[in-house]
């Protein structure tokens, strides 16, 4: 099974702060994402425009989409070529695709609160529901994302959540709450792994007091901080990137983890929502409205929602993917959390951009992981 979300998940050298704002400093024109929409869609779109003629260049997170994509896609589609790239981080991707006024690439996988950053500064083409008939095949919750409510600019790719994921066998008491990673017990002590990133370095203890995980309130952000300091002394490490290793080698007992990264195949480990609550991570595609290879576009993304090419994402990264056809092919490996059903999933709290006040949360991580 490929682990690719740590890096994914993982910020740049320096995390990008303020989505909204990174992308106009690159030259998006700020715009609100309602009328950004609306001039976007009056450019016509041909459904049977000739695809031979036009080509792809789509960005992706290595190991997200399968090796042969290109080759398969380019027969099945009838495009002149198809030609993928990768970034190994969210901003990365938004450094290129913000670069220039055409960056050249067609479909970039991002993940929800970026689409909707780029989208905000419109940067991002209508998704035209006419040239995608495999939106079909997704779940009605796949269309009620608050970043984007009816799937507007962007189609998700794959989704999950964020949890505790523990080993049956040392913990002395199921983990419930997200107090047992802020507040461990003294068999857990430093025995605990929490992240680094961002929005999920502040999630536990946002949902522990009650907050929302998209708050910019200064007292609220002030109140999450004591706790993650007062955490501090107690961790093993900070990590994103291999928590689970620590925790199938024993040297972890419980970590901070999104789902799929959770290696619940493995023996005597398991995942557990805390009581009160996580987020809805969700990773999409969109096209940039710079293409000029906008109906091929369309057709890629068709083509990725069909159940068998779809259904790659959970079969080899074990991710969910917010597609009913795809999942009802998948067989899940004992343990596996590919069970969890879209109306659990959508309990969750959808990330989204904040605009000026991520930097808020950037400020946050830096003083929290800061060594002492």
């Amino acid at each position: 099974m490929s682990r690719i979300r740590f890096t994914r998940r993982l910020p740049a050298a320096v995390a990008a702060a303020g989505l909204a704002l990174a992308v106009a400093a690159c030259g998006g024109e700020s715009s609100n994402s309602s009328d950004g929409a609306t001039a976007a869609a009056a450019e016509e779109l041909k459904p049977n425009a000739d695809l031979s003629k036009q080509s792809l260049q789509v960005t992706v997170w290595d190991g997200y989409t399968p090796k042969e994509l290109p080759e398969k896609a380019k027969e099945k589609l009838k495009v002149s070529e198809v030609k993928v790239g990768l970034h190994a981080t969210n901003e990365e991707a938004m450094a290129k695709l913000t670069a220039s006024g055409d960056s050249g690439i067609d479909v970039a996988f991002v993940s929800g609160q970026y689409a909707q950053a780029l989208n905000e500064q419109g940067l991002l083409e209508p998704i035209h529901a006419e040239l995608v008939p495999n939106l079909a095949n997704l779940y009605p919750e796949a269309g009620q994302l608050s970043y984007d409510k009816g799937n507007k600019y962007s189609v998700p790719y794959t989704w999950g959540t964020t949890g505790i994921c523990y080993r049956t066998d040392l913990v002395k008491s199921v983990p419930t709450s997200w107090n047992d990673l802020l507040k461990p017990p003294a068999w857990a002590d430093k025995k605990v792994t929490m992240m680094t990133t961002e929005r999920w370095l502040a999630l536990p203890a946002l949902k522990l007091l009650g907050y929302s995980v998209n708050t910019d309130k200064d007292e609220e952000i002030a109140k999450a901080k004591e706790l993650l300091l007062a955490a501090k002394p107690h961790l093993l490490a900070y990590d994103d990137t291999t928590f689970g290793d620590k925790l199938v080698s024993g040297e972890a007992v419980m970590v901070e983890a999104w789902d799929g990264w959770c290696p619940t195949t493995e023996k005597n480990i398991k995942f557990a929502v805390p009581k009160e609550g996580s987020d809805l991570w969700v990773d999409t595609m969109v096209i940039m409205k710079s293409s000029k290879n906008k109906e091929a576009a369309h057709a890629l993304i068709n083509y990725i929602l069909d159940p068998e090419i779809h259904s790659w994402a959970a079969e080899n990264i074990n991710y969910k993917v917010p597609n009913k056809a795809a999942m009802e092919r998948v067989k899940a490996p004992e343990g596996s959390l590919l069970g969890i059903k879209p109306a659990e999933l959508l309990d969750g709290e959808s990330i989204i951009d904040l605009g000026q006040a991520s930097t808020k949360y950037t400020r946050l991580s830096s003083e929290v992981t800061a060594q002492s």
